[in-house]
């Protein structure tokens, strides 16, 4: 069974934009995934990227511009400007952590509703009733994020460590273990789904 090894940071807009796309190519070559996320400013740091903060001009204005044609040709909803994108990202990624690791629910549903509660609901991802509410919603007991967050934090600082290691630079970053090969950008899904079938 191939497996994939699925870095993302988790207030990432272009990890949004994935959807639930590589789910269902998983499940379509009945591979399995783990979810790491990542602190994205600092794996920027360590490999050569460059925080938001410190981006040219050029570059945010084209992002604001790229980011709604890819919401559009793949019809998700995308507020382009979302009040919550500097939140701390830290507790949403020890919730996810915490889910994989009890296990009983549904993990990429919960990524992407966490993602989609900055991106589409305009809401603090950081705001423990939020965390909550995703979490019971994909079938996780709502608590678990604070009952495990010294295991959170561990795995955590540990993705990132993985992530630079194994050659993962930005965000949706996608690695077949069984292969080594890496896929980055939600735009590659097609070629990670035409890696897959050739593992068949």
């Amino acid at each position: 069974m191939p497996h994939i090894d699925y870095y993302f940071g988790v207030l990432s807009p272009w990890s949004y934009l994935a959807g639930l796309r590589m789910e269902e190519i998983a499940a379509r070559h009945g591979a399995s995934v783990t979810y790491k996320p990542v602190d994205m400013p600092q794996l920027f740091d360590r490999t050569g990227g460059i925080r938001r903060e410190n981006r040219a001009p050029q570059r945010l204005a084209y992002t604001a511009q790229d980011l709604p044609r890819w919401a559009a040709k793949l019809q998700m909803p995308l507020h382009s400007a979302p009040r919550f994108r500097g939140a701390n990202a830290a507790p949403a990624a020890y919730a996810i952590i915490a889910a994989q690791v009890a296990g009983g629910g549904d993990v990429g549903g919960l990524v992407h509703g966490l993602m989609s509660a900055v991106w589409v609901e305009d809401r603090d991802i950081s705001d423990d009733t939020v965390i909550e509410e995703k979490l019971s919603a994909h079938g996780f007991d709502p608590k678990i994020a604070f009952s495990a967050l010294l295991t959170g934090a561990e795995i955590y600082s540990r993705n990132l460590q993985q992530a630079v290691d194994a050659g993962a630079f930005g965000s949706p970053f996608y690695i077949v273990t069984d292969s080594d090969q890496r896929f980055w950008g939600q735009d590659h899904l097609g070629f990670l789904d035409e890696h897959l079938a050739t593992l068949a």
